[in-house]
């Protein structure tokens, strides 16, 4: 089989629907995302896969015929911002709301798409969760209309510490270094809760301003005298990048369990401190390369550079879209979106890693993961060092998923 009929084959047949729907909107899709300011690296590149993906499906008819319209909204990193962007993109228009860097951003989203839909019965908006990863949102914060098709952090932190015992990398005293707030706390419960399973002592806990710190040498003195073996953390963006330099500058022998470690930057911060330091992530490209090449060329071809970090997740996740999208008619507003929402909970696509699908008790994307480490052997290398991620263990989609949580009450539509 080959790569193109693998991941795309049903979604091709389907998505060009009724002849006589052309006088109908055309779908708006709208990106509400962090395009400037310091969190705008991790954003930029949800834009990419986003473009990316919403490219393909209107090269294979977009949505009724009509190509489907991508509007961008700068949420600037913060939920004021995204909250006002969201409010616009609504008003302009769009069913659909993409947003996926920062849960605190999220959380914000998410509560004002529930409250738009309590208020415009027939009128819902769907919110596709690409990448925050807080618990809450597909816990108390749950609701019909939000899907997350990346891990939670019990996902990440549970692989990752799997796979790193597993490789006899993880050692017994764990440093726990996380961002103060919803996704920081949430890598540090499940690290905790973690401990006793795994075999590791929780030596110390700290949790950080978010962005704000320049100067990540103090926290790397405190990991040093904790004589740590190994620190987990769910620093993303910047706060990991600089985590890591300072970390290269003091020459930290500890090794990184990580969640987002792949982030481009963060290898050629850390330089020949990285080699050993491992992540948990929803795809490597040397994992199943039959597979896997042939998806990794194309998005270079398209995007200019090989897809790493947050960019593969959400890539999968829109072609997830795009698959329900095929098993829904248009309307003349462009998408009965409860029509939609349900179908996501049926549909599934095949992506080079294995089986991604949606759990319909939560709305939390079931996927696989594959644990993986900094090496000078791996075939594709990162930041132009000599060092690339080698996969290390490759867990199904079932055994990577973490219960659903008892604090998701779901109300389905009727």
């Amino acid at each position: 089989m080959t790569f193109s009929s693998l991941v795309r084959g049903t979604a091709a047949s389907a998505l060009v629907l009724m002849a006589g729907s052309a006088a109908a909107e055309p779908l708006k899709i709208a990106l509400v995302e962090t395009l400037s300011g310091p969190q705008a690296s991790t954003g930029l590149l949800y834009r990419s896969a986003v473009q990316y993906e919403i490219g393909k499906l209107n090269e294979q008819g977009g949505f009724g015929g009509e190509e489907i319209v991508l509007a961008e909204y700068d949420n600037q990193g913060g939920p004021v911002g995204a909250a006002d962007r969201v409010r616009a993109a609504i008003a302009d228009g769009a069913q659909i709301i993409l947003q996926g860097s920062s849960s605190a951003v999220a959380g914000q989203v998410t509560e004002d798409v529930r409250k738009h839909n309590l208020r415009n019965p027939g009128n819902e908006v769907l919110y596709v969760n690409l990448g925050a990863e807080a618990m809450e949102l597909t816990g108390e914060k749950c609701h019909f209309y939000h899907f997350r098709v990346s891990p939670n952090a019990a996902i990440r932190v549970g692989t990752l510490v799997e796979g790193m015992r597993e490789a006899d990398a993880l050692g017994e005293r764990v440093y726990a270094m996380n961002q103060n707030y919803s996704w920081g706390v949430d890598v540090q419960e499940n690290t905790k809760a973690a401990a006793e399973e795994m075999g590791f002592e929780v030596v110390e806990e700290t949790l950080h301003d978010v962005n704000k710190i320049q100067d990540f040498a103090p926290y790397v003195a405190r990991i040093q005298a904790a004589h740590a073996d190994t620190v987990i953390t769910g620093n993303w963006s910047n706060d990991l990048l600089l985590l890591m330099k300072a970390a290269s500058s003091a020459g930290l022998e500890a090794r990184f369990g990580t969640a987002f470690l792949d982030q481009p930057g963060n290898v050629g911060n850390a330089g020949a401190v990285a080699e050993g330091h491992f992540v948990s992530t929803p795809f490597n490209a040397e994992t199943n390369p039959d597979l896997s090449g042939p998806f990794v060329e194309d998005y270079k071809a398209a995007t200019g550079h090989y897809p790493s970090y947050v960019e593969p997740a959400a890539a999968f996740g829109i072609r997830l879209l795009g698959e329900a999208l095929g098993q829904v008619e248009p309307t003349e507003a462009g998408v009965d979106v409860t029509a939609l929402a349900q179908a996501l909970e049926t549909v599934s696509i095949e992506t080079p890693m294995g089986e991604l699908s949606i759990r319909p008790e939560d709305h939390q994307a079931v996927l696989p993961m594959v644990v993986q480490t900094v090496s000078r052997d791996a075939v594709y290398k990162a930041d132009d060092t000599e060092f690339g991620f080698k996969p290390v263990k490759l867990i199904s989609a079932e055994d990577a998923a973490a219960p659903v949580q008892d604090s998701c009450e779901m109300q389905r539509p009727g």
